[in-house]
């Protein structure tokens, strides 16, 4: 995969009714004339813009969590109070990893997210073994859990009070995976737009939460708040897996790193859509929260399965059938936001020489990287059939936040290694260091309570040395190996129609 295949010649390219297009963008009629085929270059173009950019951090962020299960902050941390401060701290710390990132997004102009700053930073070896724990277990089963929530959150209406029928889950899962597919396969400027309307449609049902809950709240509904900082019952053993329960509620800050080189003026759009979203994300958390607690006391949001439903039966009526519907779409605006980002970095890996050569490749016509954004269909139809997803995501849990504390460690290596690197946005110190210790932390954390799990997670993680050697580190390869890559790659470019980005 380190050499390059083209099923052209150096100097030529094919379009789809067979003529043989120069690198000029013209080909030769038949009485051997130039005539000009390409009015615009095939590429990925600056389309993110600040808008577009907060719609992707936020639609990302904000998933199924923050109207399911906050109870996981509350259970560990003991108390409404410190629960509030658990989602406070959380927000700041995540902001701290999102500024980090912005810096290197902004000296590192170059599209990947983890991947690219693990290579820029530490080398391909550690590189690869990042992009192939991504590929072959973690992004498939991650995409296949938030599709899970989609699937029984838009079904759910239909069937009151019964339970859906999980075949029937899986069906709608499979079809939003595959709508969600081909929609990043067929526009980049759809996509986006999709992706805004998404981001406002969930922080509308915020707000449609947080309203009545404030109302109720200055009417004198503070009965709840009372105790609210009674240290009975919170126990310090439990604070760190609050934090982890709250880090993991804030995960996607990192997605438009993700895009980098199709940002328009990333030196000022990276960290401006950051700070704002992050401010955004932790604000609606924080009074989503505290609106819950104003209707419901600390032991009522302990038992339901489903708080956004429960506030809403207990303040709406009628109005809680369509939480679920809104439930739904968040889910389906974090899907899209995933694959988004998720086919950039296996775009720049193919680029890399780390995958095959077709992976870089962009449609002709819509000027997407189809390839990249089918290349999880798959595994994540797999999984999401055949394998046991939640065991894998807890296998891999711990892995996320090894390698971004790696990254974040990257950063402070590169700022000794490297202090001439311009870099238009620059934190201070403290802030990748703080949130590299969080990052460490929470992996030793995992260690600890779960040793057997985030042990085959990381023996899973373990296989990409091999495979760096077997496929990227050694160039003598059998023939039979290379004939067969250079036989997929040219099969996939036919059948794709995608051709080498122009530079």
């Amino acid at each position: 995969m380190t050499k390059r295949y083209a099923s052209t010649q150096k100097d030529e390219k094919v379009t789809e009714s067979g003529h043989k297009v120069s690198q000029d963008g013209t080909q030769p009629d038949p009485g051997g004339k130039l005539q000009d085929v390409d009015e615009g270059k095939v590429g990925l173009g600056k389309k993110v813009t600040l808008l577009r950019g907060i719609s992707i951090i936020i639609g990302t962020i904000i998933g199924a969590g923050i109207f399911i299960s906050p109870k996981g902050i509350l259970k560990h941390s003991g108390s409404i109070g410190m629960s509030l401060i658990v989602w406070i701290a959380c927000g700041v710390l995540s902001l701290f990893g999102a500024l980090s990132y912005a810096e290197l997004g902004t000296c590192i102009k170059k599209s990947g997210g983890h991947y690219t700053y693990i290579l820029e930073a530490f080398g391909p070896q550690m590189a690869f073994i990042r992009l192939w724990a991504d590929l072959i277990a973690i992004r498939p089963a991650a995409m296949a859990v938030i599709s899970l929530a989609f699937g029984q959150y838009i079904l759910e209406p239909l069937f009151m009070p019964c339970v859906p029928p999980p075949m029937a889950v899986k069906l709608a899962t499979a079809i939003s995976i595959t709508s969600v597919m081909y929609l990043n396969s067929m526009s980049v400027t759809w996509t986006n737009r999709i992706q805004i309307f998404l981001t406002f449609s969930k922080l509308l049902v915020i707000v449609i939460i947080i309203v009545p809950g404030m109302y109720q709240l200055f009417k004198g509904e503070t009965k709840n708040f009372e105790n609210a900082f009674d240290l009975n019952n919170v126990k310090l053993s439990g604070m760190p897996l609050a934090f982890y329960s709250g880090m993991y509620a804030y995960a996607g800050w990192f997605y438009l790193n993700f895009v980098t080189e199709e940002v328009d003026n990333p030196e000022r759009t990276l960290p401006l859509a950051i700070c704002i979203s992050m401010g955004i994300v932790t604000s609606c958390y924080v009074l989503t929260n505290v609106a819950y607690y104003t209707v419901m006391s600390a032991e009522e949001l302990l038992a339901s399965e489903a708080v956004a439903v429960t506030f809403a039966e207990k303040l709406m009526g009628n109005f809680s059938i369509a939480v679920p519907v809104f439930v739904a779409l968040s889910c389906y605006g974090s899907m899209n936001g995933c694959l988004f980002a998720l086919s950039r970095m296996f775009y720049v890996a193919s680029r890399e020489g780390h995958l095959p050569e077709v992976l870089s490749m962009i449609h002709v016509r819509r000027h997407t990287p189809l390839a990249s954004v089918l290349i999880l269909y798959p595994m994540t139809m797999l999984q999401l059939f055949v394998g046991d997803i939640y065991s894998l995501l807890n296998f891999m849990s711990f892995l996320r936040w090894l390698f971004i504390g790696v990254v974040v460690l990257g950063l402070i290596y590169l700022r000794y290694t490297k202090p001439d690197l311009p870099r238009p946005f620059k934190v201070p110190l403290f802030i990748p260091v703080v949130f590299c210790f969080t990052c460490f932390f929470m992996v030793f954390l995992s260690l600890y309570s779960d040793p057997f799990n985030t042990g085959i997670g990381f023996a899973i993680s373990l296989t990409g040395i091999p495979a760096y050697y077997i496929f990227i580190y050694f160039d003598q390869r059998p023939k039979w190996l290379q004939r067969a890559l250079d036989s997929f790659n040219r099969t996939v470019q036919i059948l794709l129609v995608v051709v080498p980005a122009e530079q």
